[in-house]
């Protein structure tokens, strides 16, 4: 592990020198990863327990192992965790997080009320009865955005990021003790197999160039149909089509014009290079501003 951490952080000083436009968001993925391992080298109690007996009918029915949104789980130390990842932005904006801070230390279900939000697809439910929660969440949100180095400052949610990646070193244990057994099964769903997260990025493999999906949250890289939307499931190739920036054709964005989504895809098998795809993510957010821009989201 701490091999590969090595190789990740030369990877990370690299992309500084390639992309300096991303060097504070690099920064942080590279205090984040090592706090990751930091995190995987204590001892812990399994976080998500998987009934080995439905695991076939699951994946067959489209069911992730892990359900986030509906799950019972003991999250005592994805929180411990969440606090020291908010250290990282403490750092860089002294005074923001604590409102956010002291909310999790007086409330320690709001942790998981944050956790299922996400897991649903939003950082915070509008709907909610705890008006309050609803406010300081938000509030923490707006001000630890990141901004890219672009004048139009796309923004890049810290608050997002970090608990997506409070979860990271827990289901990556269900990924090391079933992904082997997930990928033998049929699963064609665009969404991940072990924890349902939508994928942000993928990569193209193997010499006929198969399109592998990238979950961010749990680490797991999934086999998905090269000419199918996975948001949508739209196969009509006339409405699936794919941009790339002129001059490095290693990175594409596929877009889909039924439901206006996208999903950035890296190809380096003419390079022979691996992608790192947490990495990847962070240095191709040009291509997310320039899907924003054509109306894909």
């Amino acid at each position: 592990m701490a091999k590969k951490l090595n190789e990740t952080l030369k990877t990370i000083e690299k992309y500084k020198t390639v992309n300096p436009h991303y060097v504070d968001l690099l920064d942080i993925l590279e205090e984040i990863l090592i706090k990751r391992e930091a995190y995987k080298k204590e001892d812990h109690p399994d976080v998500f327990s998987v009934d080995e007996a439905i695991i076939p009918q699951k994946l067959h029915g489209g069911l992730p192992l892990v359900d986030l949104a509906e799950g019972e789980f003991d999250l005592t130390g994805p929180r411990k965790y969440f606090l020291s990842l908010l250290s990282i932005a403490e750092k860089r904006a002294p005074g923001e997080t604590q409102n956010l801070v002291e909310k999790l230390e007086e409330e320690p279900l709001l942790f998981e009320d944050m956790i299922r939000d996400i897991s649903e697809g939003v950082v915070v439910d509008e709907e909610s009865d705890d008006e309050d929660r609803e406010v300081e969440a938000a509030e923490v949100s707006d001000e630890l955005e990141a901004a890219d180095a672009d004048d139009e400052e796309e923004t890049f949610d810290l608050v997002e990021l970090f608990l997506e990646e409070s979860l990271r070193p827990d289901l990556e244990k269900v990924v090391e003790k079933y992904g082997d057994s997930v990928a033998k099964a049929d699963w064609s769903e665009g969404y991940c197999p072990i924890c349902g997260r939508e994928p942000k990025i993928g990569e193209l493999r193997e010499e006929e160039g198969r399109r592998y999906l990238f979950c961010n949250q749990c680490g797991y890289e999934w086999s998905f149909v090269r000419i199918k939307c996975p948001f949508c499931g739209n196969e009509e190739q006339q409405t699936l089509a794919f941009f790339t920036i002129e001059g490095d054709e290693r990175y594409r964005v596929d877009v889909c014009n039924e439901c206006k989504r996208y999903i950035k895809i890296i190809d380096f098998r003419e390079t022979k290079q691996e992608a790192n795809l947490d990495v990847e993510d962070i240095a191709t957010l040009h291509l997310d501003m320039l899907a924003y821009e054509e109306g894909y989201n």
